[in-house]
């Protein structure tokens, strides 16, 4: 089970997510963040990930989605707080040359 917990600075939007992320939260974490953009239409939007202990190719899938919805709306994509088990994943799919990962 994931959660995702948001915060807004200004023309930025912080997206807190925590816990497990696998296929069957993946889909809810996607249609709440696809949500929160709808509503705020953030220029940036900053995905912390400190707080998942667990992510496996779903967690991609939630990334590069927000990745094109933010190219979309014409802002930007960050992702913060990598753990170590999901900087593998995200690794060996190479995300990070599309993505910024910091």
């Amino acid at each position: 089970m994931a959660t995702v917990t948001f915060s807004a600075a200004g023309e930025t939007l912080y997206a807190y997510l925590a816990g497990e992320i696998d296929h069957d939260a993946a889909q809810s974490l996607r249609m709440q963040l696809d949500d929160a953009l709808v509503s705020r239409s953030p220029r940036t939007l900053i995905i912390d990930l400190g707080g998942v202990g667990f992510m496996d190719s779903s967690g991609i899938a939630v990334v590069l989605r927000a990745h094109r919805r933010m190219a979309a709306l014409g802002g930007s994509l960050i992702v913060t707080g990598v753990p170590a088990q999901a900087r593998k994943v995200f690794d060996a799919a190479g995300v990070p040359r599309l993505v910024t990962m910091q």
